[in-house]
């Protein structure tokens, strides 16, 4: 039976927290579902339905709320009705006044679909949502639904371990030595063959999940078996990790013309620590300047390739001068509203703008106004969970990140964390 929306009637509904103190909700907020009935009345307003990430986790957090909410007000600027598909209460993309309209129900499929039925929109985001929105693009695809922005079929390719490679390949742009399996004898093959350590990884995943850094034929199988039996028939890549090398990305927007690079990030921690558990600088610290333009040059060139439309980003390993692509994100990532509030550019609302196709990017004045600069900092719980293993690796971590701004590379706190960081990885 479908499930729809109700609204309740009374203006404000109290709710008892878990400290036990009250807050109240205005009634705009969905509260319930009934079987058969739907109070939820669809306007002849053009409409974009922008899809939230569900609950915070690790791998998905508070930065997809912050992208969702100046997306939600640029299709508002742009001249739609904004419709918002979110079910976490402690974000402001929830609030009542933040969307003309939200659906307080699980970012799932089900769920979606019966929405658009109602609503019949212009189309979708799925770039702000992280990667429980980008899941949904296959189906949105598979219906007929435009996904705004980049076309599914692109969003495939950077998501896809093996296509993307296979798109480097072609592009001539340097990658780790790869190959994909579907079974564990097959993945022991390839790791032959590229040669250890291997990093194994599957497709569409959030946070790394999953990863792992592997020396020998045993720790592949285990590793392959565990990856299939949560994620049955995913596409695994097993390529070279590049021990022991420097790590850096780029977010980017792209408008089918015009490319703007948002921001070049360093970490401190080497590669194959997940990006969102290394600290990460803006701008670069200590690439050349080399360096930096080949990262530009290689962002911009698989950008095009790909034929994006709104956000990229691209993360990188640096070995002995050379510069690898590692993995490329075709949507908002968690440090682009890092690089917004460094730089005090509203870059989601310019993204969104270009996805929808109201701006092009020559029509917005981008002047960056860090002085010194910023750190990235990721937050760790780990206090709250005694058993777990602290030690760092491919699969993320961290539940959270914050910012630290610094006027020079002399400040005490960046000259410690550079000396104390960790060069060693949990595999």
């Amino acid at each position: 039976m479908p499930s729809k929306v109700k609204l309740v009637e009374n203006p404000w509904i109290k709710i008892r927290r878990n400290d036990f103190t009250d807050v109240f909700l205005p009634n705009l907020i969905p509260m319930s579902k009934t079987l058969n009935s739907n109070e939820s009345i669809s306007t002849k307003k053009k409409k974009i339905i922008v899809l939230g990430s569900g609950p915070n986790r690790i791998g998905q957090g508070i930065e997809f709320d912050y992208c969702c909410v100046h997306g939600l007000l640029a299709v508002k600027e742009s001249g739609y009705e904004a419709i918002m598909v979110n079910c976490n209460p402690e974000t402001v993309s929830t609030d009542f006044d933040m969307a003309d309209k939200l659906y307080f129900e699980p970012v799932f499929w089900e769920h979606l679909w019966e929405i658009i039925e109602l609503e019949k929109p212009e189309g979708v985001i799925v770039q702000l949502g992280g990667q429980t929105a980008l899941k949904l693009a296959k189906r949105l695809n598979e219906r007929g639904i435009k996904i705004i922005g980049t076309s599914f079929d692109s969003l495939d390719i950077a998501e896809d371990r093996g296509r993307f490679s296979d798109l480097l390949k072609e592009l001539n742009i340097p990658y780790p030595d790869y190959g994909t399996a579907y079974t564990a004898e097959e993945a022991i093959e390839v790791a032959n063959k590229v040669g250890y350590p291997v990093l194994v990884r599957p497709s569409y995943v959030i946070g790394g999940q999953r990863m792992r850094i592997v020396i020998n034929d045993a720790e592949v199988e285990t590793a392959v078996v565990s990856i299939l039996k949560h994620i049955p028939n995913n596409k695994i890549l097993i390529d070279h990790f590049l021990d022991r090398c420097q790590e850096a990305e780029v977010d980017a927007i792209f408008d089918g013309e015009t490319f703007h690079i948002m921001g070049v990030m360093e970490h401190i921690e080497p590669a194959g620590i997940h990006s969102g558990d290394s600290n990460a600088v803006l701008p670069a610290f200590n690439l050349t300047p080399l360096i930096v333009e080949t990262m530009e040059f290689y962002s911009e060139k698989i950008a095009r390739a790909l034929n994006i439309r709104g956000l990229i980003n691209i993360q990188f390993a640096i070995k002995d001068g050379k510069v690898f692509v590692i993995e490329a994100n075709p949507r908002a990532s968690r440090t682009t509203p890092f690089i917004a509030k460094a730089y005090q550019i509203p870059y989601l609302n310019i993204a969104t703008k270009v996805m929808i196709g109201a701006n092009k990017l020559t029509e917005f004045t981008m002047e960056k106004k860090l002085e010194g600069y910023a750190i990235k900092e990721p937050v760790f719980s780990f206090e709250k969970f005694p058993g777990v293993n602290k030690e760092l690796g491919p699969e993320m971590k961290s539940t959270g990140e914050a910012i630290r701004f610094i006027k020079d590379l002399r400040d005490p706190y960046f000259r410690n964390l550079y000396k104390e960081r960790s060069m060693n990885l949990s595999r």
